[in-house]
């Protein structure tokens, strides 16, 4: 028995354009080589943000640097590899597994307007959604399974978020009840910020262990992750 209940996993599509597909490609799949040949049930759901640009780091695609061997984008997929769907809000880019893409409505409206486009995607029936920014680089599955537990253990909580040394919660580190998000969610998101709609909703807080919580917004932090890393 699953946790928050079934999830059917379904098939993924995507609607970009030819030329900004990756290179592998195939109708109906995104990301890895193949695709998802088999129709099972997730405890939960995922939407990773991952649009924009890195003004801080010259402007490059963030979420596509590597450390360690792998692109911080894959790093953030790889802790929700259990999760379907697997929702990637921002441009196409090539992935190491199948995900589904989707764009901010309306276009650069911000963290919360795609939040919001990425819980379109999300079947009815899900019931839980972890939220993450596809910038972390020490996320791991055991990350969110102790979020998930937390949400477990208090029923009557919408959510849990990871929380930094200082117990300041990381608003694109947290699992979500779904009904919780939609019910929240503004008609008007373009640039309105994410702690503004998710702070009121008062998650439980789960501390993170040690590098957990950090993100690569600065030429600094890119340098500590690559030697966390090897």
């Amino acid at each position: 028995m699953h946790l928050f209940g079934r999830a059917d996993v379904w098939s993924a599509t995507l609607a970009a354009p030819e030329r900004n597909r990756p290179p592998n490609f195939r109708p109906g799949w995104c990301g890895a080589a193949g695709g998802w040949k088999h129709r099972g049930v997730a405890e939960f759901a995922a939407v990773v943000l991952a649009g924009g640009r890195a003004r801080r780091l010259g402007g490059v695609d963030k979420v596509l640097l590597p450390v360690g061997g792998r692109t911080l984008l894959d790093r953030t997929l790889d802790a929700v590899a259990a999760a379907d769907p697997l929702v990637v809000v921002g441009p196409p880019r090539t992935t190491a597994r199948p995900v589904r893409w989707t764009a901010e409505d309306p276009p650069d409206g911000g963290p919360l307007a795609g939040l919001k486009a990425g819980l379109a995607l999300l079947p009815a029936e899900t019931r839980a959604v972890a939220v993450l920014a596809g910038d972390h680089p020490h996320l791991t599955p055991d990350t969110i399974t102790r979020l998930l537990a937390a949400l477990r253990a208090t029923p009557e909580a919408a959510g849990a978020v990871l929380t930094d040394s200082d117990d300041r919660p990381q608003w694109l580190v947290g699992v979500w009840r779904s009904a919780a998000l939609r019910e929240a969610m503004p008609a008007e998101v373009r640039n309105r910020p994410l702690r503004a709609v998710l702070a009121p909703l008062a998650p439980l807080h789960v501390p993170a262990i040690e590098s957990e919580a950090s993100d690569v917004d600065t030429p600094e932090d890119l340098r500590e992750a690559r030697a966390a890393n090897g």
